[in-house]
């Protein structure tokens, strides 16, 4: 397992962990921040069930950051690219539709999400790269 390997999934953790108890404790204020205020109390409902969300992915990716290499790692890095890439249009739309102002919020915000799918994305790929090697070399021996 790289150090940097661990860095970025530690990073990812907090972030997660910080960002998921923003919007679990405080909705509006995590909202207000993009612009928007909350419509009505079912947004808040929802603004607070998404936080659980990723707090829940934060918490699994802190305590696996330093895990060794497996299918089961290579699996959580695939799924946490697909959270992200999936993440990274929906703001840009919003803003673009007008339902979130903000663009000081959505830029720095999909910045941090391509970086992160990205990341992700490559570990996973890479850890799939590595099972393929050992694969070659027991059947080598």
């Amino acid at each position: 397992m790289s150090t940097l390997r661990r860095l970025f999934v530690g990073f990812n953790a907090v972030v997660a962990v910080a960002v998921g108890l923003l919007a679990l404790a405080a909705p509006a204020t995590l909202l207000a921040g993009k612009g928007v205020a909350l419509p009505n109390d079912a947004a808040q409902v929802w603004v607070r069930e998404v936080g659980v969300m990723i707090l829940g992915l934060g918490v699994t990716l802190w305590l696996v950051r330093r895990h060794a290499s497996s299918a089961t790692l290579r699996a959580l890095f695939a799924g946490a690219a697909v959270v992200h890439f999936g993440m990274l249009p929906i703001e840009l739309m919003a803003h673009a539709r007008g339902t979130i102002p903000a663009l000081s919020s959505v830029v720095p915000n999909s910045i941090l999400h391509a970086c992160m799918a990205a990341g992700f994305a490559w570990l996973a790929f890479d850890l799939g790269l590595d099972a393929r090697r050992r694969a070659l070399e027991s059947v080598d021996d």
